[in-house]
């Protein structure tokens, strides 16, 4: 069983006992999290999706919150001298899925 979540405008495929990287949420570590914009829910051969589905809600626990590691962002122009390097750290918020209900 699996379930297609949008949070921080991104869609997720999330199962319960799965640990999943969204985007920041606020919250402390160990506060449980509801999802609500829940897109499909598939279960076997039984798929909820759309209007179907809205009623679906997915459960989770605030396990981590971090910064991903570096990108870097480099910036060049051929025969002018230029050359820029930026660097770019995402924050995120990992989540222990508990349950789909």
């Amino acid at each position: 069983m699996y379930a297609v979540i949008e949070t921080g405008g991104k869609q997720y495929r999330v199962t319960p006992g799965e640990a999943v990287q969204i985007e920041t949420l606020p919250g402390e570590i160990g506060a449980q999290v509801e999802f609500n914009r829940v897109l499909a829910v598939i279960d076997g051969d039984n798929v909820k999706a759309g209007s179907a589905a809205e009623g679906a809600v997915v459960r989770g626990t605030i396990t981590e919150h971090d910064r991903d590691k570096k990108t870097l962002v480099f910036k060049f122009k051929r025969k002018k001298q230029y050359k820029r390097t930026i660097g770019h750290r995402q924050n995120f918020t990992r989540v222990q899925i508990n349950e789909i209900a």
